[in-house]
């Protein structure tokens, strides 16, 4: 079993093998001196989750200010850096300002399929590696966006397409590239009305309201492709194939990060930082469904940055501070809500018949998914969890603050 993107094979953080069953016999309990087969220090900053195919893990890095970008291929048996490839310069990046806290200048994580690794630094370039030699076969720096708090939008392939996602306080917009060439095929902008400027061209809070940190899934309704993508002040589907937009949902709310999730007709939407919702949407409707496409709306206790993840009929949200919420996907309604240690940045998995939630103090909880909260074990690591976990095979792929391991029996 691969891990080819943010939140593995299907997007929604199970862990599967290709034929769609369950991955078995990872471990439960590890620390630093326990079922760790190799550590590696891992130069610069990011927070891209691991990507892992063919006996190798990439990921990216970039330096703390943002200068210099990097695409780094690991051998995932030793643990050895193989690539380490320098692929873009900034000379004058943009601050993080206050979003230092929580991003860095290398959070969208990587996708592979054989032979291609594609990388991904928001405006500041988007590449395509080969993945025997490590060389670059296209390169793309010419996509603009002012991130303000820096990007965060993963890359998603789709048929012959790499499609990218730029909602920042200037430009939102998502474009496909040609994934063999790099060169544009599609590019759509947000259609929401954003009625924020106190006068011709000036934005309320610099255009902030306007940004997002979103990666689409895409999922197939009534035979049909169907791209699922939350931006600032809407959720939105689009045809993958052309870009045309096919509905939206408007809320009044920003900086959504969480990546949506799909379920017997139903995707499931955070809707950003202010009011903190969690959203139920019908997805065969068309034009503005406002009104019409809501099923229903959650708002107790909500995670921010962490996707929630889905299991049984259960949604599971972990908030940015000390709390997991287990919701019925089906109607809306609070199942429990339970303190865990720690805030959450990375998105949580469901491996082995469990759920593992990663947090900022480098302390892993492991659940049992169901109606009744059970806590099975609670890991511990040098550092900190931004980037969300990884699983190949029979281990764990994690990125810490500093280092990647590999955690297996």
């Amino acid at each position: 079993a691969d891990w080819p993107e943010f939140r593995g094979p299907r997007g929604d953080g199970h862990a599967v093998t290709p034929g769609g069953a369950p991955v078995a016999g990872l471990p439960l309990h590890w620390s630093e001196t326990n079922n760790v087969k190799w550590k590696t220090p891992i130069p610069h900053r990011g927070w891209a989750t691991p990507v892992v195919m063919g006996g190798q893990v990439w990921l990216t890095t970039a330096t703390l200010e943002g200068h210099d970008f990097f695409a780094l291929g690991l051998d995932a048996g030793t643990g050895r850096i193989r690539f380490h490839e320098k692929l873009f310069h900034s000379d004058n990046p943009e601050p993080l300002g206050n979003g230092a806290s929580m991003n860095c200048y290398a959070t969208p994580s990587p996708v592979i399929e054989p032979g291609r690794v594609y990388v991904h630094f928001g405006s500041f370039g988007t590449a395509c590696l080969d993945t025997r030699s490590g060389q670059t076969l296209w390169k793309r720096d010419d996509l603009p966006c002012r991130h303000y708090r820096g990007a965060s939008s993963s890359p998603v392939l789709f048929e012959n397409l790499l499609i990218l996602t730029f909602d920042g306080a200037n430009l939102q917009y998502l474009t496909a590239l040609d994934k063999q060439t790099g060169r544009t095929v599609w590019k759509t902008d947000r259609s929401v009305a954003w009625n924020d400027e106190h006068e011709p061209g000036q934005m309320a809070r610099e255009g902030d309201h306007r940004k997002a940190h979103g990666t689409p899934l895409i999922v197939t309704v009534a035979g049909k492709p169907l791209l699922l993508s939350a931006g600032a002040k809407a959720a939105y589907g689009y045809d993958p194939r052309t870009g045309r937009e096919l509905w939206k949902v408007r809320y009044n709310d920003y900086s959504t990060a969480p990546r949506p999730l799909f379920d017997r007709g139903l995707a499931f939407f955070v809707t950003g930082l202010a009011t903190k919702e969690l959203w139920a949407v019908k997805t065969d409707g068309r034009g503005d469904i406002t009104d019409t496409g809501v099923a229903w709306k959650f708002n107790r206790r909500v995670g921010i940055y962490a996707s929630p993840l889905l299991v049984d009929g259960l949604l599971y949200t972990a908030a940015a501070e000390n709390y997991l919420t287990c919701v019925n996907a089906a109607t809306g309604e609070s199942v429990w809500s339970e303190r865990i240690p720690g805030k959450y940045a990375a998105s949580p998995i469901y491996a082995d018949g469990r759920i593992y939630l990663f947090n900022q103090a480098g302390v892993t909880t492991v659940v049992k998914p169901g109606r009744a909260f059970e806590v099975l074990a609670t890991n511990t690591l040098a550092d900190g969890f931004m980037a969300s976990p990884a699983v190949s095979g029979k281990a764990f792929y994690l990125r810490t603050k500093t280092h990647l391991y590999r955690i297996e029996q």
